[in-house]
């Protein structure tokens, strides 16, 4: 047989390369903000005010938060999923989140007397924060999960903990345009425990489905 002859066979009988993590995570992505939209827009949609609510700092804040940990989040399981791969810097990123929405509470607690501090923490819309940031998250945390069995992460529990991390994120972006609670007491309260509702079901399904 030729030597040329022989490549060809040899390219022939070669299956296809899957796609690589970081392209899995970018399809991943683009199709869990689809599935949030369509999810967010079928079942609550935008608060009414919200052209008039865009113009205060406070409503603004929550998607600077919001969109802050999913990008973080995703910058780092994405690294997660490669052995080898470097995360100190993601993981420093990420870190900064919970500073940024510290800040945001503490100027809270400097602006709103004492007396208001309960009632912008409880809030009015605390059960359908809890509801339904998890609802809209559920998907897209199935997505990262999927991405993150396609690649080779050393601490699957971790790595699915942190794809629920940017799946909160996601869905919590998406819900702070519907919440008319807009105090970062609520947000760091019930946003809060709403992720973290992701993140144990992120860690619970990166060790069933992550392992290699």
């Amino acid at each position: 047989m030729k030597t040329d002859d022989l490549i060809r066979s040899l390219a022939a009988d070669t299956p296809p390369r899957a796609a690589s993590p970081d392209r899995l995570f970018q399809v991943a992505l683009a199709a869990a903000v689809l599935v949030a939209a369509a999810l967010f827009f079928a079942t609550l949609g935008p608060r009414t005010d919200i052209g008039q609510a865009a113009q205060s700092v406070r409503f603004l804040f929550k998607f600077a938060v919001t969109g802050a940990l999913a990008a973080a989040a995703f910058h780092l399981v994405r690294r997660q999923a490669r052995p080898g791969a470097g995360t100190g810097g993601a993981a420093r990123m990420l870190g900064l989140v919970p500073v940024l929405l510290a800040a945001g509470v503490a100027l809270e607690l400097a602006a709103v007397p004492p007396g208001d501090w309960a009632a912008r923490l409880v809030g009015t819309n605390a059960a359908v924060c809890l509801t339904f940031i998890p609802l809209i998250g559920a998907a897209p945390l199935a997505l990262f999960l999927l991405a993150l069995r396609a690649g080779a992460p050393t601490r699957p529990a971790a790595a699915g903990a942190v794809a629920g991390l940017v799946a909160g994120g996601i869905a919590a972006a998406f819900y702070a345009a519907h919440c008319t609670d807009d105090s970062p007491l609520f947000v760091a309260t019930w946003y809060g425990l709403a992720i973290m509702g992701l993140t144990v079901a992120g860690a619970l399904g990166g060790r069933l489905f992550a392992r290699w």
